[in-house]
This record gives structure tokens, sequence and C-alpha cells, in this order.
């Protein structure tokens, strides 16, 4: 690995578009999840429209899309100190690469299983 200050400029902006793009992910899951929660208040409006008087509550969309919304405020925050973590460590010569992105693994897990739990909710609500 080069000496610290003779690094290829290159590396440090993959580094910021990595990071960029973990930002796009947070934002795009807080957004998300904000859709989810309001989305019971939307199916409740459309029963009064369609006249039936049966209460409907929110169900789980609005702890789904509470979690989604806090879920991205998570990646933002851990992507972050990932990331001055990767560019300290490249300023110091260290060797930072390797390993895999256990963060992304862990987010792509959870958001599959979200996926199955609002598959299931759409399916049993039908």
């Amino acid at each position: 690995m080069p000496p610290a200050g003779e690094q290829d400029p290159r590396v440090y902006m993959a580094a910021e578009r990595t990071f960029l793009a973990w930002i796009r992910t947070g934002l795009a899951l807080m957004g998300f999840g904000f859709v989810v929660a309001r989305f019971g208040l939307f199916l409740r409006q459309f029963r009064l429209l369609q006249h039936d008087p049966t209460p409907v509550s929110s169900g789980p969309s609005v702890w789904l899309g509470t979690l989604l919304v806090g879920l991205g405020v998570v990646v933002n925050i851990v992507s972050s100190i990932q990331h001055v973590r990767l560019v300290r460590g490249l300023n110091q010569g260290r060797e930072v690469f390797g390993r895999p992105s256990t963060g992304a693994i862990a987010i792509a897990f959870t958001l599959a299983g979200v996926g199955v739990a609002m598959a299931a909710y759409l399916l049993a609500n039908q």
C-alpha cells in the first residue's frame, strides 16, 4: 500500500460515492417508512368514503413505518461513522478493505423480513 499522502485520489472518490449511496439508502428507508406509516390512515379514509362504518385500526403499518424510519436513521449514522473510519484509515496508510460489509448484509436481511411481513399483511387483508 502506498504511504499516507500518496494514495490515489480515485480511492477517496470511490469511498465518497459509497458513502453517498448509503445516505441515499437511509433517506429512501425513511421516506418509505413514512409512506408505510401513513398507509393505515389512507385505508381509514378510504373506508369512510365507501360509507363503511366498520372501524379500522392502522394495524401494523404505523409500527412498521416507524421501524423503517428508525432503520433509515441508523443507516445514516452508521454509514457516517464507517466513512470517517475508512478515510482515517486511508490517510494513515492502513489496509482498510478485504472484509464484507456486515451492515449491508444486515440491512438486506432486515428489509427482506419487512417485505415478507408486508406481503403477509397484504395477503391476510385482501
